[in-house]
């Protein structure tokens, strides 16, 4: 009866063996997920990073220091009071982008990254705004971002870090000095706004001006062809009157021509000559002139015609 109650001590103590084995096997089974790392200690002392994938722990003897994220991470630090080189005193508050790109160094180069990391900015921060004035600080963010991103890459390097993008979130200025600004703003606004009035002004005064000289140029244009066409047309009916004059003169004496050349065709004899003479003498008498010469030949006509006349009378 002992000798089978001590095989079954013996088995239930196999079986218990080979159950915590089993166990010891399947809890120091890892399986790393995607973007994830492990750091991994031996004894106390730096074994390896596991990577993604299945791994094994030995029991007893390693163990994972620090899983590590390698996402990219963002921190956004509560504002940091800063004094600008004009002793202007303001809040800036400030949004870090960085990402883990050496778990080893990320768990064994600081005691506490994010704290380091924040105190960093700060100091980092109030040094670049302290080379700043208050107007340089309020225009510069870009310049202000690369300048601490550039830092505090080359600080967190040693920690395996990377710092990808710095952006400045806010920058707070006192109320007194956010009033005189608003102010300011105010006035440049009601400046502009009256340089623009002034200038639209200025262009509807020469617009009215230049549409005034085209008025009076077209005005004196169409006056001074009107006056053109004018003496044109007069001239044209001077000239026409003057043609007209010569083709009358010009029949006229062609008329006289004509019929001095038939009265030399038809050969008139002298009594006939006197006669013609006669007739002109008579159209002669009848104006206003107060002496007459007679020509010897119409005055013996006319003695002969005044003989012929009484004859008449006295029959």
């Amino acid at each position: 009866m002992g000798v089978e109650m001590g095989e079954v001590i013996k088995i239930i103590v196999i079986v218990v063996l080979i159950i915590v084995a089993i166990g010891l096997v399947v809890t120091n089974i890892r399986i790393v997920p995607q973007a994830r790392a492990y750091v991994i200690e031996r004894l106390g002392a730096y074994k390896g990073t596991w990577q993604v994938g299945l791994h094994f722990k030995v029991p007893l003897i390693d163990k994972i220091s620090r899983k590590v994220s390698l996402k990219e991470k963002v921190i956004d630090f509560p504002p940091q009071p800063v004094i600008t080189k004009d002793n202007v005193t303001m809040e800036i508050d400030t949004v870090i982008y960085f990402q883990i790109t050496d778990p080893k160094l990320y768990a064994y180069g600081v005691e506490s990254p994010m704290d380091a990391i924040e105190n960093l900015t700060a100091t980092t921060l109030r040094n670049i705004i302290g080379e700043l004035e208050l107007d340089e600080s309020l225009t510069s963010r870009e310049t202000i971002n690369t300048k601490i991103r550039i830092v505090l890459d080359e600080a967190t390097d040693p920690w395996g870090i990377k710092i990808n993008r710095v952006e400045v979130k806010n920058i707070t200025p006192p109320r007194d000095i956010q009033q005189a600004m608003e102010k300011q703003m105010r006035a440049e606004r009601e400046r502009r706004e009256a340089i623009i009035r002034a200038e639209g002004e200025k262009k509807a005064a020469i617009l009215t001006a230049e549409g005034h000289k085209e008025a009076v140029i077209l005005e004196a244009e169409a006056s001074k062809e009107s006056k053109i066409l004018d003496a044109e047309a007069r001239k044209q009916a001077s000239i026409r009157e003057a043609e007209g004059q010569a083709e009358a003169i010009r029949m006229v004496k062609q008329a006289t021509a004509d019929g001095i050349k038939m009265l030399v065709e038809s050969q008139p004899n002298k009594e006939v000559i006197a006669l013609q003479g006669l007739n002109s003498f008579e159209k002669a008498a009848d104006g206003q002139a107060t002496k007459i010469i007679i020509p010897s030949e119409i005055a013996g006509l006319a003695g002969l015609a005044t003989s012929l006349k009484e004859l008449i009378k006295e029959d």
